[in-house]
């Protein structure tokens, strides 16, 4: 058996498309476009090239781009006072905080400045409570990404063992709340999980978040699973994710390569979430609103 590999980039100019076209649907009905806010703290080179992407694709389909540069050592204060400001904008549909932040700022604290209501990335309090408790919000755009693949690649979700490998707040825990609202029964494991090879291998999807290069192998799978790499690692030879693929594409059923895999959905799902936080907003949908701090 060899893999299905599952190509990222051509799911996401699908949903690139059907975003542009949900922007040009509220300008007719509005007589206005959504509008997306980059804030970038510093000069980190490969934050640069992400906030970069993400503005050059929200322009694409049709976005009005709101972005602020700050100086690396601008002070707290100010630049929760540019978040304020953002969230008080009725031009602006989504905020996007981009980490990480130099170091005497403080993630946590400048991400609840952001209204749930305007939080695209899904990373503020309340929109990890909303999704904890399965109401309706804004949802952090990899994991919402992971099940666009699954869905295009005719995955079936309901009923299916699904193993979450990877802890963290940005990707692990929303990715097996995400599963669970779909009717997978889903274990999360992480690094330290003793006899990791044990929990992976008995999964139907296996999902790879853990943040280690080829963490996952062969002996972690089971044939035909359907196995997504959300790592993605530079090194000598180039780019690498948390799965070892050549050890694993021969048995998997469905696998992600890296680059190509994800990576490409995740923008995707952030202009998905900016149009809908329009729509939102427009239709007074009581369920994104609350308070942004």
């Amino acid at each position: 058996m060899t893999a299905v590999v599952i190509d990222g980039r051509e799911i996401a100019r699908d949903v690139r498309t059907r975003a542009a076209a949900g922007a040009d649907e509220f300008r007719l009905a509005h007589g206005r476009v959504p509008g997306l806010a980059t804030v970038l703290v510093g000069d980190d080179p490969a934050s640069a090239v992400y906030v970069a992407n993400k503005r050059r694709s929200a322009a694409a389909a049709g976005i009005a781009d709101f972005h602020h540069h700050l100086d690396a050592q601008t002070p707290e204060p100010e630049v929760a006072a540019v978040l304020d400001a953002l969230a008080a904008d009725d031009r602006v549909s989504g905020i996007l905080l981009q980490l990480p932040l130099p170091r005497h700022l403080d993630p946590a604290r400048l991400l609840e400045r952001i209204p749930p209501a305007k939080d695209v990335d899904g990373l503020t309090t309340l929109s990890q409570g909303l999704l904890a408790g399965g109401r309706p919000g804004l949802r952090p755009c990899t994991p919402s990404g992971v099940v666009e693949l699954l869905d295009a690649a005719g995955v079936e979700l309901a009923g299916a063992r699904a193993v979450v490998v990877g802890r963290s707040v940005l990707v692990g825990r929303p990715m097996a709340q995400l599963l669970l609202q779909r009717d997978a029964t889903v274990t999360i494991a992480h690094s330290r999980t003793r006899d990791l090879a044990s929990v992976t291998s008995q999964a139907d999807i296996l999902v790879a978040a853990a943040g280690v290069p080829g963490i996952v192998t062969g002996q972690h799978v089971k044939a035909g699973a359907a196995v997504i790499d959300v790592g993605i690692h530079r090194t000598d030879s180039g780019l690498v994710g948390d799965v070892a693929f050549d050890d694993v594409v021969g048995s998997a059923g469905w696998i992600t390569p890296v680059p190509g895999g994800v990576g490409p959905l995740t923008i995707a799902m952030l202009l998905t979430n900016t149009v809908s936080a329009a729509v939102a907003a427009a239709e007074g949908d009581p369920a994104h609103d609350g308070p942004g701090r």
